[in-house]
């Protein structure tokens, strides 16, 4: 198997001072690499590598700069046995290839670009890089370029092995037909460690690989040894190891950039945050008992609680805060205080001058975690009596203290300095946010602070920021109306003192709060007090923590229902609305459940507001349409409030509402075509809202209803629906005419008894969209009151199947009658065809032998095939017990969910396909006659059992 050949950097035609190519040595997250000369006058660069030993070159991996990129890279391979001398000018090296980078533009010069190159196995003693051209960009104006790392992988070349060669050193040595190993599962290159891939080792602090090299040892051991429990732990806890190492790979680059910029206070805390977090992970990951460095332990071979729900969770990582404040508790502990040695005490008197009153202050070795600490640290008391010290003085790795006792987490807050000076390297970009440390500073501030942390309980207000001008001049308005202490909680850092704000100024919309204000807040008006809670809570609303929302949405709805009604003008309420309401509506589609509902609720309540009501405030910015592209969670949370507020306010004339039928019908075509479901249910439920007042207004948004419309599930389902409705409302109509014929006959109080409908009636009410009847004489003769749901449904299909057969013959079947007399029964499926006018052999056509039909297996109700999926789910009486497969598309009964899922024929449904429930084939969907090519085709569906029969012609 590969593994990471070493080398050393033995000639570079030309380097940067700060930059040399001896850098390429080495792989590591805090690794320089190799640039060249700035404006320098070569285009081509050289590197040569010697290997440590000859080897059999597999791969070779190039790491460059995000910016100083060179155009290519030529890689050639020199191979000269130990028996002969190789020097520079007897050297000849073999061309391997080259790589072409690309100019980064893409990325905006943010990212490194790798490239892995597999090569013929060869023998090899030396690689030359050579480095053509550079890359101009913004970043690179002098044509300087640069290499992080180049990792080479192989293996070892056996002495006595390489000295069989011809020994010419001409590079031409390599193995002809053998092939490099390859991974059995991946088809990729098998490395002996993981550790020796360049991505991996650039990025993984050294010390985390260390530990994962002894850890890959110990699960190949655990294999061969049929410890497979154990060796499900080593790989586990390998994979979480890899995330911490990148972490600490981090903060070692966070360290020597603090180091380089002399900011040493900066550095000692990310070295301390380094062990802390480090000792934390290897301690909660169980390392060291997973190494067994003292033997077998049958512990490892059980299962336990942090490997047993697949990847282990890290632990939090400490903050710089949170790392200053653990050493500052440390070494203020009464426990640590001892009496100091007399030498110590000689030698601190000639620094401080008061050898009477020191002490030592240590660290107890229970308290340390990982590496040893010094024994002792001067410290000297403060005029009040408190214990100090100097940065110098740091324990280190104390215990890291508990999460409700760091200054992050108290409710006075952190006394955070930031410096904007020092540019953040890219690493930091993805860390939690500013480095809470006082840069470029040489006292012992930071700490000082962080020891005053008792000052804070003692006043609270203490913690608290001053709005800067900035704040002030956009407060200004609420500054005046509640005061700035007020103002100050809403712009506070610590969450507790925004929800103390909140519920402050609740207290006051309510009057219940009873506070000496000054005389200027007695003489604001209704119409300042609302624009200035307005303005306050477009900050709440916006706030990440749920509390705070929660608070924020409770006081929105104090302010527009019981402040708001009967005080403030119109224009004020309006003013008010346009700044909370987009807020709201983005909240609204946010994918916690919890937040997306309250933002909801709240919308509602002002929506509810009678000033906002008059002025229809809310529902047009509801009812605008919904595009595909808008996130399913705020398309749907859009709907379902216009939705609501259809049940609630009902259907407007005034076109400026935003309740009208023509915005209302609007919006919800646009929201069927949504990709979501669950959008597409809530848009359909809006649409039958808009159809019972406006059938015309709702149609004329819709495709013409035809047969070819009605091939697309959704529109056939939403066409159904309106049927339903007009036959409700025709039967209404058909019943209060005939009361009124009741009532004009005699008898005015006796009501309309209910009498089975003739055909005639029958035939009028149903009537097809071509103006034909509907109904058939032998099928009408029982009556439309009398059917049930099951019967009534194949005495539409009987109906519209003949409607479809009359529609297709059009003027041909007209001639055809012309000149033959006999009728004919046509059925508008299969072309099946027979003489005479029976309806009964139609009907039996349908039930036993047309192939474009089919039976229910549960209801045994005769449908197309091309419906069955569709019936299974939404129409039969056991659709309860049939769900819809998410991968296949196919109705499913629950029980056999499961299984159908392991079957070969549930896969994914292709692009303008549909499945057939029969034979789990793919049917393609042409404008007409998919399905028809598929069911009557000479070969057939394969699992349909009714065959097409050849066409009668008696």
């Amino acid at each position: 198997m590969a593994k990471k050949i070493p080398f050393n950097v033995v000639f570079a035609s030309d380097e940067d001072v700060n930059f040399p190519a001896s850098e390429l040595n080495t792989h590591g997250p805090t690794v320089h690499g190799w640039r060249s000369t700035v404006d320098g006058s070569l285009t081509t660069h050289d590197i040569i590598l010697r290997f440590q030993q000859p080897a059999k070159i597999y791969r070779i991996q190039l790491l460059a700069h995000q910016y100083l990129i060179p155009e290519k890279v030529e890689l050639w391979l020199h191979y000269s046995p130990k028996s002969l001398p190789s020097t520079p000018s007897s050297q000849y090296f073999d061309f391997l290839g080259f790589v072409a980078l690309a100019d980064n533009a893409n990325t905006n010069y943010k990212s490194r670009e790798l490239q892995s190159v597999t090569v013929t196995p060869r023998r090899g003693t030396h690689l030359k890089l050579r480095l053509i051209g550079s890359q101009d960009n913004e970043y690179n104006r002098t044509g300087q370029i640069s290499l992080l790392a180049v990792n080479v992988l192989g293996e070892d070349l056996d002495v006595g092995t390489g000295s069989n060669g011809n020994g010419n050193g001409n590079g031409e040595d390599h193995i002809g037909s053998e092939a490099p190993p390859l991974d059995t599962a991946t088809g990729e290159l098998a490395l002996a460690s993981i550790c020796d891939d360049l991505l991996f080792s650039m990025y993984v602090e050294e010390s985390i690989v260390k530990y994962i090299r002894e850890l890959e040892q110990r699960k190949t051991l655990a294999v061969s040894s049929e410890r497979f429990e154990y060796a499900r732990k080593l790989k586990l806890c390998m994979t979480a190891l890899r995330t911490a190492g990148e972490r600490l790979g981090r903060y070692s680059l966070a360290k020597r950039q603090a180091v380089q910029q002399e900011d040493f206070t900066t550095a000692k805390l990310r070295k301390e945050q380094m062990e802390m977090y480090r000792a934390s992970v290897l301690r909660q990951l169980q390392v060291q008992q997973l190494l067994e460095s003292q033997g077998v332990q049958s512990s490892n071979d059980q299962s336990c609680e942090i490997y047993a729900g697949g990847k282990p969770s890290l632990p939090p990582a400490p903050s710089l805060q949170e790392v200053a404040h653990a050493l500052a508790e440390a070494a203020l502990s009464p426990k640590s205080i001892t009496s100091q040695s007399q030498d110590d005490k000689s030698s601190t008197d000639g620094s401080l001058g008061q050898a009477s009153n020191e002490s030592v202050v240590a660290v107890p070795a229970s308290s340390v975690p990982a590496p040893t600490v010094p024994s002792a640290l001067h410290a000297t008391p403060t005029h009040t009596g408190g214990w100090r010290k100097s940065h110098d003085e740091i324990p280190q790795s104390p215990r890291l203290p508990s999460r409700h006792s760091s200054p992050m987490c108290s409710r006075q807050g952190s006394l955070r300095r930031r410096n904007k000076s020092v540019p953040r390297n890219s690493y930091e970009d993805y860390e939690e946010r500013a480095i809470p440390t006082l840069r470029h500073s040489n006292t012992n501030e930071f700490l000082r602070e962080c020891q005053g942390n008792a000052l804070l309980e003692a006043d609270p207000n203490r913690g608290r920021s001053r709005l800067n001008d900035r704040e002030r001049r956009q407060a200004a308005l609420p500054i005046l109306v509640f005061g700035s202490e007020l103002v100050e909680q809403f712009y506070s850092r610590q969450f507790q003192d925004r929800e103390d704000g909140l519920m402050r100024l609740r207290n006051f919309l309510k009057e219940l709060e009873v506070v000496e204000v000054p005389s200027n807040e007695h003489a604001a008006s209704p119409n300042k007090v609302a624009r200035s809670a307005a303005l306050l809570l477009h900050r709440a609303v916006r706030d990440a923590v749920y509390s705070v929302f929660s608070q924020a949405t409770e006081t929105v709805r104090v302010l527009f229902l019981e402040y708001v009604p009967g005080r403030v003008s119109p224009s004020e309420v309006a003013r008010c609305v346009d700044r909370l309401l987009p807020e709201l509506l983005a909240k609204s589609g946010d994918p916690s459940a919890r937040l997306h509902t309250l933002a909801q609720h709240t919308i509602l309540s002002i929506a509810a507001c009678p000033e906002v009501a008059e002025q229809s405030l809310v529902a047009p910015a509801l009812s605008r349409s919904v595009g595909s592209g808008t996130h399913q969670r705020l398309a749907m949370s859009r709907l379902q409030m216009l939705e609501q507020l259809v049940h609630t306010q009902g259907i407007s004339t005034d076109k400026h509402s935003g309740l009208t039928c023509r915005a209302l019908s609007e919006c919800g075509c646009s929201g069927i075509h949504h990709p979501a479901e669950p959008v597409r249910k809530v848009a359909e439920r809006i649409l039958l809202l808009v159809y019972k007042i406006n059938p015309r207004m709702v149609r004329k948004q819709l495709p013409p209803d035809d047969d070819i419309t009605r091939r697309n599930l959704l529109y056939r389902q939403l066409f159904t629906e309106f049927d339903k409705l007009d036959l409700d409302r025709k039967q209404e109509l058909l019943e209060a005419s005939k009361y009124v014929g009741g009532h004009s006959s005699g008898d005015a109080a006796t009501p309309p008894t209910d009498k089975p409908t003739t055909s005639s009636d029958a035939s009028r009410l149903l009537k097809s969209k071509s103006g034909q009847g509907l109904g058939l004489a032998a099928s009408s003769s029982n009556g439309y009151a009398s059917c049930n749901g099951k019967q009534q449904y194949n005495e539409q299909l009987k109906r519209s199947m003949l409607s479809a057969s009359n529609s297709r013959k059009g003027s041909a079947s007209n001639s055809e009658s012309t000149e033959d007399n006999t009728p004919k029964i046509h059925c508008p499926f299969c072309n099946w065809s027979c003489a005479g006018s029976d309806a009964t052999q139609l009907d039996r056509h349908y039930w036993k032998a047309c192939p474009f039909l089919t039976k229910c297996p549960q209801c045994s109700q005769v449908l197309e095939v091309a419906a069955l999926n569709y019936h299974l789910t939404t129409e039969c009486d056991a659709k309860e017990s049939y769900v819809v497969c998410t991968r296949c598309t196919e109705s499913v009964h629950k029980q056999l969910y499961e299984l159908h899922q392991m079957e070969d024929y549930c896969r994914e449904l292709k692009t303008g396909a549909a499945r057939c429930p029969l034979c789990h084939d793919d049917v393609h969907l042409p404008v007409d006659g998919g399905w028809k090519l598929h069911l009557l085709s000479a070969a057939g569906c394969p699992g349909n059992i009714r065959k097409k029969n050849p066409k009668k012609s008696n």
